[in-house]
């Protein structure tokens, strides 16, 4: 076993990998840029190296610089993570070249799975049934429009290079196929230094199924079993699940066999996912194959009671399989819900800032939290805003799915905008709970899980309000200027002289305001508020101890959760999550009809495409203007009909966050 290893990656995964390390006796080395200073990871490491500037190109995408922190610290071998190096076959090659260990399959498996195209020859060429698509090497436009036109839309182009969702568009027509080309191969370049593209046929409603494999160097191989990866945004993973709902002890022998088939196809070694779509009558295609450990590896860990990194370094190391096949089992159900600084009710965009407050649920042996961020640490531009995985377990998916949800009601950040409530939405969803999942469950269930409708409204505002009345009150009471309980000065209690005492104001739900007249009645123990939303009043009254609620909504009692952050709030209830704020006065209905601000950068990036021209009348949702930030190309939309009059940047500029991108009247 080795004595000391580098780990050449940050945050969570960093941390994560620490961990099993210094179980193991096993030092750690980590690296950190002028960013991650005083990052959590670098704390947590036995050493650590300075390797540049925050962007990752000047710091951990430094291969000499990561080798030369090898050789200072005399460490025998580098765990890459996943992301930045950790499918990079030339790092790997330069790491053998020095006679370092690199915690990974061979640079030539690397190198086959590393080209989608490569990968989905080597698969046939092996029986495992593919996706129908064009992976040639021609690479003009018109090949790939006739490839297209060939199989039919919609289609999917992916970056040759690529994952995670980048460089990757849905064509549903002929007449959208332009755009979509030449945004995947800007996106593809920026992301993986190359804008090669494939075409697959687009399935509508597939599942995303994955198989989590080992292989030693001694010629043995097993799967861990499968995680239903379905539930994506923008391509890209948020909730993972183990095992897959629905399965047969037949189709999970059928995949797994066909995912260690694929690897032996490679003469594979070490850790890897062999990703399936796997469709409704059984029918399963290679998607493609992940040459590192996944973010999601920790349900298959809960279910199986190993320790995944504690097997990669065993069988770097040179070590055999710890466990056979037949050894293997499951025991009980997990997930893995990611909490990322993200807005999901602008597109999921990501977000930044400081978290002023950070407050996870307590781990035990049903609740997990990996995480590379402390309260105070920044959220930045330079690195992805995932702020923590958060993996629960229980006996059967049932139980796993409550707890989940109870744990995502007790995390707190305040700072920057997170997806907790929408996750909270998302897992208390009928449909999820059901287990009916697909890939495009999020774009199918939009409604559902933004909580939008009038019934919701009609039973959310009522509650919001009887919130910010209590909220209100011990406010007053705590800035009370006078001892006497019964001095006007000290009254939050609307009153008027000869009037009903009236409260009126506006609530900002799901970012859209409404008003919602209260009236008091009565005093004392006998008081109770009036609250009208639209044309339907209720009686209501309350106790506010904390961050829980105690509401009486016309006979209805429970207790809710509420959780401030930074003048907005978050109610938890049976029925999924809602956020609301009181509304400010220069905060009006014209701007939510405008959509003002909706021209600001969303953040520090660079402007990549113009789409109109100074002067141009547009409709309501058409696209204007194309930025790039954390390596994603972000659109930007008319949010009514106007008129472009200016736009401020330039293609090619780069913009600061908060910046006035053009004038739109």
């Amino acid at each position: 076993m080795f004595k000391k290893i580098l780990i050449a990656n940050r945050g969570e995964i960093a941390c994560r990998v620490i961990r099993t390390a210094r179980r193991m006796g096993v030092k750690t080395v980590a690296i950190y840029s002028d960013a991650d200073r005083n990052a959590l990871h670098v704390s947590m490491a036995d050493e650590a190296v300075h390797v540049g500037a925050p962007p990752p190109l000047e710091s951990y995408l430094r291969r000499e610089r990561i080798i030369e922190a090898c050789a200072k610290t005399s460490a025998e071998a580098v765990h890459p993570g996943y992301g930045f190096l950790s499918e990079n076959a030339g790092f790997s090659r330069m790491c053998k070249d020095q006679g370092i260990v690199f915690i990974g399959p061979p640079e030539a498996a690397i190198e086959a799975m590393g080209s989608k195209s490569t990968a989905k020859t080597i698969m046939l060429a092996a029986g495992v049934a593919v996706v129908p698509g064009y992976h040639g090497d021609e690479q003009s436009p018109g090949r790939i429009r006739s490839a297209a036109e060939e199989i039919g839309y919609p289609v999917l182009l992916k970056a040759v290079a690529g994952g995670g969702g980048k460089g990757m568009r849905l064509v549903r027509s002929a007449g959208e196929f332009d755009q979509a080309y030449a945004a995947a191969r800007r996106e593809a370049a920026s992301s993986f230094g190359s804008d090669d593209l494939l075409v697959e046929k687009y399935l509508p409603r597939p599942r995303h199924v994955e198989f989590q494999i080992f292989c030693d160097q001694h010629g043995n191989a097993v799967y861990l079993f499968e995680r239903d990866c379905s539930i994506q945004r923008r391509h890209q993973k948020v909730i993972e699940e183990a095992p897959a709902p629905g399965m047969s002890p037949d189709l999970r022998l059928q995949m797994g066999q066909a995912a260690v088939q694929a690897a032996r196809a490679i003469d594979y070694e070490g850790a890897g996912t062999v990703e399936f779509l796997l469709e409704g009558d059984g029918s399963f295609y290679f998607m493609e194959m992940n040459t590192r450990l996944q973010v999601e590896h920790p349900v298959t860990e809960m279910i199986t009671g190993q320790d995944l990194v504690e097997w990669q370094l065993q069988i770097a190391s040179g070590e055999p399989l710890p466990l056979q096949q037949d050894e293997l089992e499951i025991h009980g159900h997990a997930f893995e819900a990611r909490i990322y600084a993200e807005d999901p009710d602008h597109d999921f965009l990501p977000a930044t800032g400081t978290l002023t407050y950070l407050q996870a649920p307590a781990e035990n042996r049903h609740v997990r939290v990996d995480t590379g961020v402390l309260q105070g640490d920044e959220v930045s531009v330079f690195y992805d805003p995932l702020i923590a995985k958060l993996i629960v377990w229980d006996e059967n998916r049932e139980r796993a799915l409550v707890r989940l949800a109870r744990a995502l009601s007790e995390y707190r950040v305040s700072g920057v905008t997170t997806n907790i409530s929408f996750l909270y939405n998302l897992v208390t969803s009928e449909p999820f709970v059901a287990g009916n999942l697909d890939t495009g469950f999020i774009e199918n269930h939009r409604g559902l899980l933004f909580h939008d409708s009038p019934s919701d409204r009609v039973h959310d505002l009522p509650l919001a309000s009887l919130y910010l009345l209590l909220r209100m009150e011990q406010s007053s009471r705590s800035r009370a200027s006078s001892t006497d309980p019964w001095s006007p000065w000290n009254a939050s209690n609307a009153w008027r002289l000869n009037e009903p005492a009236i409260h009126t104001g506006a609530i900002v739900l799901n970012g859209k305001e409404y008003d919602v007249p209260v009236e008091e009645i009565g005093s004392g123990s006998k008081r109770r508020f009036r609250i009208t939303v639209g044309d339907k009043s209720v009686m209501a009254t309350g106790e506010l101890n904390g961050n829980e609620l105690y509401a009486d909504i016309d006979g209805y009692r429970r207790r809710v959760v509420v959780v401030p952050h930074d003048g907005l709030f978050t109610l938890f209830t049976e029925r999924g999550a809602m956020q609301f704020s009181l509304a400010q006065a220069d905060y009006t209905q014209e701007d939510v009809a405008t959509g003002s601000g909706a021209f600001n950068a969303p953040m520090n990036g660079v402007i990549v495409k113009l789409l109109v021209e100074p002067g141009t009348k547009v409709k309501k949702d058409q696209p204007v203007i194309i930025m790039e930030a954390m390596k994603m190309e972000h659109t930007l939309c008319a949010p009514a009909d106007g008129l472009v009059s200016e736009f401020y940047f330039q293609a090619g500029d780069q913009v600061d966050g908060g910046s006035l991108l053009l004038e739109f009247v």
